[in-house]
């Protein structure tokens, strides 16, 4: 009885550790909330030179902080679960082959889709690859996100011509970073210093 009652504050933080933010609309709630989040932005931003809001902005879309987040069902004869649409998975629905490309060009092997860090660490590799490959700018969430669903060759081929559909949600992600970059505006220089620690 004792042992569980040790285990249970530390599956508490543990879940709140993974929970998504109470107010995901809101960047600078997000990082007082979430502090370790902040520093993680601010490491993916001076690696990879990625601004801060653009890669939340794409995470919001992908999976709206779910740490554990995965594609819709597959199903067979249109009623038989069967699978799942795609192999992605965690905060940045990463599929299995590009997360293997991110480990391997990154040397971090021991990286995981549920952990927020390497999950923003990811997206910091893809904006920057995207940016070598098919030079769209770091800040430019709508071409960032359209690269990010079609790939690299998709996007070069303008898949997303067809996708009428597409190109409103990469409009959307667009708007989110715009917002979330005048609310971070807002916020900058207290995070910097430490403000959130005050309360």
């Amino acid at each position: 009885m004792m042992r569980i009652l040790f285990l249970l504050p530390a599956l508490w933080l543990a879940g709140c550790a993974t929970a998504p933010p109470k107010d995901p609309d809101n960047l600078c709630a997000i990082f007082k909330e979430k502090d370790d989040w902040y520093q993680a932005a601010l490491d993916v931003q001076k690696k990879w030179g990625v601004p801060v809001q653009v890669p939340f902005a794409i995470l919001y879309q992908e999976s709206s902080f779910h740490h554990d987040a995965l594609p819709p069902r597959d199903y067979l004869l249109g009623f038989i679960p069967w699978g799942r649409v795609s192999s992605a998975y965690g905060y940045a629905q990463a599929k299995d082959d590009t997360w293997e490309d991110y480990m391997r060009e990154t040397d971090n092997w021991g990286a995981d889709r549920d952990d927020f860090d390497d999950a923003l660490d990811f997206m910091g590799w893809y904006i920057a690859k995207t940016h070598k490959l098919n030079g769209v700018s770091k800040w430019d969430a709508y071409g960032l996100y359209l690269n990010y669903h079609e790939g690299w060759g998709g996007y070069r081929q303008k898949s997303y011509e067809r996708k009428p559909w597409l190109k409103q949600v990469a409009k959307k992600v667009q708007s989110r970073a715009w917002a979330f970059s005048k609310q971070y505006k807002g916020c900058k220089d207290d995070l910097d210093k430490g403000f959130w620690d005050w309360f």
